[in-house]
This record gives C-alpha cells, sequence and structure tokens, in this order.
C-alpha cells in the first residue's frame, strides 16, 4: 500500500480567488515522483476552529499531512494556533528559533519576531543554514509557509523522507469515444481491481480521442494488466502506446 497524503490549502485570499494556489498542484506532482498517494486537498480559510479540525481529521485518515499558508506576523496567520488546537498542544515560544530570529531579525518589532518563534508545543523544526524559517512538524503534520517561492525550496530540503515505493506508468492513446469502449475498462478493472486506470478524453485533437493511463507500483502487475487492455481493444481503436 502507498504512503497516503493530505493537503490543507490555507487563506481567505485562496477562496476568494484574489491568489491562485499554485503549491498544491506542485505538491501533488512531487509526493507523485516520491511514490506518495494524496488521497485530498482542501482549501480552508483563516479560521481557527475549521483549520484545527481539519487538521485533526487529516492526521487520523492520512500517513503525512502538508499545510501550507498562514504562517507569519500578521493578525490573519493563524495556522500555528490552528494546528496546535487541532493536535490538542499548547503554543510556546520555541527557544531556539527565538534565538535565531533574533540573530537575524533584530531589527524587526519584538511582538512579530515572538510570533513567528511560536510553535506547537513539541514540534519538530526541520531547517536549513541559510533560511531562518523552519518546516514544523507535529506528529504527521508539516507546516509549511504560503509564499511559493519558500514553499518549493523548504519542500525540496526535507521531501525524501517521503519518498516510497515509486509508481510505474503506461499509457494508451486511442481513436474513439469513450463510450465506445468503457465496457472493457470495467472488465479491465474487475480483473485487475489493483490497478489504477484514468481515461481522459481529448477534444479537438487530430491524433486520438480518449489517453488512458494505468498505474501500478507492482511493476509486473502492471505489465500484465496493459497486455490485458491491448487485447481488450480492438486494434484500430489503438494509435499510440507509451
Amino acid at each position: 500500500m502507498a504512503k497516503t497524503a493530505g493537503i490543507l490549502v490555507i487563506g481567505n485570499e485562496i477562496l476568494s480567488g484574489k491568489v491562485v494556489d499554485t503549491n498544491s498542484p506542485h505538491l501533488c506532482q512531487e509526493l507523485y515522483a516520491l511514490g506518495v498517494d494524496v488521497r485530498r486537498i482542501a482549501v480552508v480559510p483563516d479560521d481557527i476552529d475549521i483549520i484545527a479540525q481539519d487538521v485533526a481529521m487529516f492526521s487520523r485518515l492520512f500517513d503525512h499531512v502538508f499545510t501550507t499558508g498562514g504562517v507569519g506576523p500578521t493578525h490573519d496567520d493563524v495556522t500555528i494556533e490552528a494546528v496546535a488546537r487541532g493536535m490538542q498542544r499548547r503554543v510556546v515560544v520555541n527557544a531556539e528559533l527565538e534565538a535565531i530570529l533574533n540573530e537575524r531579525w533584530g531589527d524587526r518589532p519584538d511582538a512579530a519576531r515572538t510570533k513567528m518563534a511560536s510553535v506547537p508545543e513539541g514540534a519538530a523544526l526541520l531547517m536549513e543554514p541559510d533560511l531562518p524559517i523552519p518546516v514544523l512538524q507535529v506528529k504527521n503534520v508539516y507546516i509549511f509557509p504560503g509564499i511559493p517561492q519558500l514553499f518549493r525550496r523548504k519542500f525540496e530540503s526535507i521531501k525524501e523522507r517521503f519518498r516510497d515505493l515509486p509508481y510505474h506508468g503506461r499509457q494508451v492513446y486511442v481513436t474513439v469515444r469513450e463510450s465506445d469502449f468503457s465496457h472493457l475498462l470495467d472488465q479491465l478493472v474487475e480483473e485487475y481491481p489493483d490497478l489504477q486506470l484514468g481515461s481522459y478524453p481529448e477534444v479537438g485533437n487530430p491524433e486520438y480521442r480518449v489517453k488512458l493511463t494505468l498505474e501500478s507500483k507492482d511493476e509486473a502487475y502492471l505489465a500484465q494488466a496493459f497486455d490485458r487492455l491491448l487485447n481488450l481493444l480492438p486494434t484500430d481503436y489503438v494509435c499510440r502506446v507509451e
């Protein structure tokens, strides 16, 4: 079984459309490449109770939980308090983080530094040398900043800890409509229930009308399912395989 993940995107600006979320699509691609199965993405407002409720639920449901956004010194940065509440912990000032911030951001207001040094009690600081903004880990919950450049940099610095068995994939390109062969796909997934099978119609593509994707962590199982699909589909339906 693949390790599972849930993603919480936090911020009123995402829900209002003022800012377009690019973090969750990037994270999905990265996690898939690492062999992790993303099962759910939720976008939630800057509301402590809602975030806390979803963090607690995601932590129970999935192996890894990633939050992005709501980490900073302003009034709407409530992720730390919300995660602490969801994980039933206090918010405390982390002495190590406070010292780093005092050294590097000594010219900033005390209140801002104190808020940035506040973490859920017992949180681990996943640091990199040149950036005083850590990823916070509370059990299986990882708290990331929302700024896309920082988010990507921070995930890159710790992503290997999430690596699992990789997915293997094949593609089949079909020249007829989904409705012409959907019953054959039903038969395939009945025979190979652990196969991840996707069917994606194309509009206006002169080469093919549907792209089929087959994925599995078991390469031999994938090969068997792929061969079975090609046997099920009439030869003139298929224009290309990869």
